[in-house]
């Protein structure tokens, strides 16, 4: 199991690079102003009584964060999926799975802890984004965890 969840977590960690650069043209297209990822680490660093963190600090607690958080979502769809009964293209498992990380997290966690609004009180843009985001990262997942299994 710890070799399946290694695999998933390695998987995550790239899928979270593809993702981020979905973000990062969204962004430069005017759909994202600050990239969420940068948004959950300053409420985390300002809840730690860390406003006054440096700029650099700042950059590495949300690369920190972000690859965190996509290599354990990837270790959790590794253990998830190494158990199920049927298979579906990891491709199509993956993008179901990342749908679901957004919803999780966006109409979750996020607006609970006051992060980011929920996706229907959002800015425009930034809702739809995200789910493409999260459905690349997903696809990426499936793919990248089944080329490490094979």
């Amino acid at each position: 199991m710890i070799g399946t969840l290694a695999r998933g977590a390695a998987a995550g960690v790239a899928a979270t690079t593809i993702m981020t650069g979905v973000m990062k043209t969204a962004q430069r297209m005017g759909l994202l102003d600050e990239l969420p990822p940068r948004t959950v680490a300053n409420a985390a660093l300002d809840a730690a009584g860390l406003e006054d963190a440096d700029p650099t600090t700042r950059t590495v607690a949300t690369g920190l964060a972000h690859y965190g958080y996509g290599a354990g979502m990837g270790a959790v769809f590794a253990g998830i999926t190494s158990k199920l009964p049927f298979r579906a293209p990891r491709w199509l498992e993956g993008a179901v799975f990342g749908l679901f990380v957004w919803v999780f997290s966006y109409m979750g966690w996020l607006p609970a802890a006051k992060i980011l609004p929920s996706p229907t009180r959002d800015r425009p843009g930034r809702p739809i984004t995200m789910v493409i985001a999260h459905l690349v990262y997903g696809g990426i997942l499936g793919v990248s965890l089944e080329r490490r299994e094979a």
